[in-house]
């Protein structure tokens, strides 16, 4: 048995300076171990399997593997899946529907795809343990802290903000096993660069992931709530790792959608 196999490169109209999503379809049949030892195997951030959907409303729904488990949400295995639907099926809506284990997410279409952001599941500042472990991971000092919160929207992240993006870009991490960390470091560029901010992501068993759109739209509704957002912003993501990612914020009124470029750079076939 043959089944559609693509890699697609997202949040970066440069190809392979994003992160990669490897995408198997007509993934039904595929038990959870199988799903599971594939991730394994492709050992990128994320593998996601494209299957029917379970719900009226959704156009298609998702599982999302990492090479230890399944994630409820993540947002650019969502953006990425939807693109390889688009592929497989075309569609003429200005909107998808993705079903996942964290819900239903829309997904717009058109010029660049972007999902909106779901609830957060976990907000509110960190504790002061928290921010010491998350200190000595970073190599940083706590009065270097400038805010703090949990911005959990199913994978568990929170967010340090530094004094400027420059701040985050030195960061030399020294993570310890033994306490897992799944952190977000944000920090603001002057007025009138290209971008807002730059971003930087950590969690165990991956390392820094090179752009990250779950925690991105996490962090984007801390901002809003804190009358940071205005209308939208872009986000910097992935320059320590040579990547060039780049998370497009927009915000109406409550309603945080977060966008990126999507390319396929492989497609083929999984023979299994």
């Amino acid at each position: 048995m043959s089944r559609p196999f693509y890699q697609v490169d997202v949040f970066s109209a440069e190809p392979f300076m994003g992160n990669p999503l490897a995408v198997i379809a007509d993934a039904d049949d595929l038990s959870d171990a199988q799903m599971a030892r594939i991730a394994r195997w492709t050992n990128l951030s994320e593998t996601t399997f494209l299957l029917s959907a379970t719900q009226r409303e959704a156009d298609y729904r998702v599982r999302i593997f990492t090479p230890t488990g399944e994630l409820p949400f993540a947002g650019h295995p969502t953006l990425g899946t939807a693109h390889v639907f688009q592929e497989l099926h075309g569609s003429t809506h200005s909107q998808l529907i993705q079903e996942c284990a964290a819900g239903l997410i829309p997904v717009r279409t058109g010029d660049q795809l972007a999902f909106q952001a779901p609830p957060t599941i976990k907000d509110g500042p960190l504790d002061d343990t928290y921010i010491h472990h998350a200190c000595e991971a970073l190599g940083i000092g706590a009065q270097l802290v400038q805010g703090h919160q949990w911005v959990d929207n199913g994978p568990g992240w929170a967010v340090i903000e530094l004094p400027s993006a420059q701040h985050v870009l030195d960061i030399e991490p020294q993570f310890n096993a033994e306490v897992p960390l799944k952190l977000g470091v944000i920090g603001a560029y002057p007025k009138g660069s290209p971008h807002a901010f730059e971003v930087r992501a950590f969690a165990p068993g991956i390392g820094e992931d090179p752009v990250t759109g779950s925690l991105n739209a996490s962090i984007a509704q801390w901002l809003n709530r804190t009358g940071r957002a205005g209308d939208g912003y872009i986000a910097s993501q992935g320059s320590v790792l040579g990547r060039a990612g780049e998370i497009h914020i927009s915000v109406e009124e409550e309603t945080i959608w977060v966008g990126g470029a999507v390319a396929t750079v492989f497609k083929g076939e999984a023979l299994f």
